[in-house]
Formats: C-alpha cells, structure tokens, sequence
C-alpha cells in the first residue's frame, strides 16, 4: 500500500471495551486496515477472544477462561467494565471474528495465548478454523511463544506468523528467520531505524506494538514499519495516509 497498515489492537479499544464487537466495528468505521484479537481455550474446548487468562477484568464474571464453558462464558457483561452503554457486549468466539473478517475484507492479527496457561492443541484449531474460513492469506499469528509459531508452519506454512518480543533483540531478523516466522511484533520502543532496515532487507515484516499517540506513530512511519498496532487505529490512520 505505500504506507504502513494500521491495525487496530483488540479493536478500536481506546473507544470501545477491548475484543468485543463494538470495538471491532468501530475500527472498521476507522477504516483501519485490520484488527488485532487474542485467543484462548474454554473447558470445552471453543476458541475465546479475550486477552486476559481470566475474564476478572473485562467482564462481570471471575474465573479462567479454561475453567469454563461457552455457555458460561457467554453470559457475561464484557462492555460495562468500560462504559454502562456497552452493557450488551459480549465475549466473541473466532468463528464470529472470521465472519467479520471476511464480511468486511480486514486484515487479522491472532495472538495465541499459549503460556502461562497452556492450550492442548491450540494451534490445530486454530489452523483448522483458519483453513475452514479460507483466511489463510488474510491472517497473522503471533506469540510469545515461539514454540507455537513453529507448530503453526508446519501445520500450515501458507499461514504468516510474527514473533512477538519486548525487549531489545540482538539481530531479531535472524531470530525469526531461523524459526520461520515471516515477522517481528516488537513493543516499539525497542526497535529503531538499523533494525527496521534489517528486517525489510531480509525480508521481514515489522509489525510494532501499541503505538497509540501522533508522534509515535510518526516516528514508525519514518522508520517504514509494515504495519502499526494501536489502539487509536482513528490516529494511526489520520498519520499514515
């Protein structure tokens, strides 16, 4: 596109309660270029969005994802945490975010949450979702663990992941070549100008995390990143265009 991609993280969640539709939708009327989601595993095995273990702070509810069914799960009150008028949100199953997804031709950006609660076979379901949907070439993976990021290529090499990090990696280019990932998701305050261009040489994207105010999203502009997360996908969009 010319310019760096501005996903919105978790949604337009400066505006709207994070991982709920509300927020979603509004970062497509931001006309931001995709959307960042985590994911988790219920006791019965459906895949969660939700960024937290536990639902504790985004919900009415208490408890671990894994400790509960979708029925549980469900119930809950996810947007009054944030704002009494988003009292009728709920927590979202992938399968609805792909619908989005695909509704409105958005890029996504799946964080796995695979530690320190660890998911039996999260990344085959996942990969089986995205394969179900047809998605493979409109989403990224990315972890914290990087095992699962090796798990996911050789489950499916088509699918893009990113290595995510937040601290300052020596050579990260070559990290994640070496693992097969196809990007960097460092905090941003760790990379600069020789890291990007690294990278890009390489033939690795960079994807900074959350880059929320103008003049930090005009410094990843100048540092040619390839896409920005932030939770204000209204500013990123406003500074990159």
């Amino acid at each position: 596109m010319g310019r760096p991609l501005i996903l919105a993280h978790r949604g337009a969640s400066h505006y709207a309660p994070e991982n709920t539709f509300a927020s979603y939708e509004m970062a497509v009327d931001m006309n931001a270029d995709g959307i960042e989601i985590d994911i988790h595993k219920s006791k019965d095995g459906h895949l969660i969005v939700c960024h937290d273990e536990k639902v504790d702070r985004t919900t009415n509810g208490t408890g671990y994802i894994k400790d509960l069914t979708l029925e549980e799960i469900k119930s809950l009150d996810a947007g009054s945490w944030f704002d009494k008028k988003f009292s009728k949100e709920k927590i979202p199953v992938l399968e609805e975010v792909f619908e989005l997804v695909k509704k409105e031709n958005i890029f996504l950006n799946i964080e796995l949450k695979n530690g320190p609660i660890f998911y039996s076979n999260i990344e085959e379901d996942v990969v089986g979702l995205i394969k179900d949907y047809r998605l493979e070439n409109h989403v990224i993976i990315s972890s914290f663990n990087h095992y699962s990021l090796l798990k996911i290529k050789k489950l499916e090499p088509r699918i893009k992941t990113g290595i995510l990090y937040i601290a300052g990696m020596v050579s990260p280019w070559k990290y994640a070549k070496s693992i097969g990932a196809d990007a960097i998701h460092p905090l941003f305050i760790t990379i600069n100008k020789e890291v990007v261009k690294e990278c890009l040489f390489n033939k690795v994207m960079v994807n900074p995390f959350t880059v929320n105010n103008e003049k930090e999203i005009t410094l990843m502009k100048k540092l040619n990143v390839t896409s920005i997360i932030t939770d204000c996908p209204d500013i990123g969009i406003r500074v990159v265009s």
